[in-house]
């Protein structure tokens, strides 16, 4: 299913839906970040989606990175809250959803790094090199403030 998002654009469709969702930014020991390309935008991002009923903030953190880049991961801090409602991502089926999403901090436990049905490809970076990878805004924004290291963001 192809995805368009929309931050703070005046063209953007109204949002229908609201889901709750997590990421993880996964930094490795020697510093570097666990990044996929999707295949529904061809964007580099952090791995995460929806939360199922049933599962915490963190199990969703820790189910869609392992099922998203084959890496087994331990929660170990919160990145920010993004629950800005002038973002959507409109998808080709209708639904255009309202961003609500907790990113959260983790480290590598285990896995072998592949890509999935929802990734072209999955690697490792540099904080530098994540720079010249092309990405939306928000997840630019997640990234930055785990750079910044000033303690979870509220945006």
């Amino acid at each position: 299913m192809a995805r368009r998002d929309y931050e703070d654009d005046p063209t953007a469709p109204p949002a229908n839906s609201l889901v709750p969702a997590a990421s993880a930014v996964v930094v490795g020991e020697d510093g570097r970040v666990l990044l996929q390309r999707r295949t529904d935008n061809g964007m580099w991002a952090l791995p995460g989606g929806r939360m199922d009923l049933g599962e915490s903030i963190g199990d969703c953190a820790i189910r869609e990175t392992y099922e998203e880049t084959s890496i087994t991961v331990e929660i170990t801090g919160i990145v920010g809250t993004y629950t800005n409602p002038g973002h959507v991502f409109a998808y080709d089926d209708g639904e255009v959803r309202q961003e609500f999403s907790i990113c959260l901090l983790a480290r590598p436990t285990g896995g072998t790094l592949r890509s999935s049905d929802e990734s072209f490809e999955v690697a490792w970076f540099t904080p530098q090199e994540t720079d010249a990878l092309p990405m939306v805004p928000s997840i630019r924004k997640r990234l930055d403030d785990w750079r910044s290291g000033n303690g979870p963001a509220v945006r």
